[in-house]
């Protein structure tokens, strides 16, 4: 057989976020050496669910505890993975939480910060995504 071929299909990068909102702007982070800023969160450990993945992720980013009982769902998006190969994506669960300590950059983070649809060529393609359906949803600017 010859001719071109499409590119084989990937499974998506499966990660989770959180979505925390003040003065009607999102919290975002941005790692080190990158120009991106994302939503705080990350990739679960082998048996982890999705609330334990996301309480470690976003403690070891934002330096903050998340509780428990207040994480629900908010939505799930799918985009181009920046910096990967066309056809590449990333799969974000999203969820809402209430949380105590004090939200401060850490681990590969360099900057966090407050965002609104406004700020959308600052972000990952999956931010983008995100901060639209905030705005749409009256959650941000």
């Amino acid at each position: 057989m010859t001719g071109p071929f499409p590119l084989p299909l990937t499974n998506p990068i499966d990660k989770l976020a959180w979505l925390y909102i003040r003065n009607r702007k999102v919290l975002v982070a941005r790692s080190k050496g990158k120009t991106l800023f994302y939503l705080p969160g990350g990739k679960r450990d082998v048996g982890e669910s999705d609330h334990q993945a996301l309480i470690r992720e976003v403690s070891e980013e934002i330096s903050v505890d998340l509780l428990p009982a207040s994480i629900r769902f908010a939505a799930i998006f799918e985009a181009q993975a920046d910096g990967k190969s066309a056809g590449t994506t990333v799969r974000m669960t999203c969820y809402f939480a209430d949380f105590t300590g004090s939200i401060a950059a850490a681990a590969e983070i360099e900057e966090v910060a407050w965002l609104d649809r406004g700020d959308k060529a600052r972000c990952s393609a999956n931010a983008r995504q995100v901060l639209d359906w905030l705005a749409a949803g009256d959650y941000i600017e």
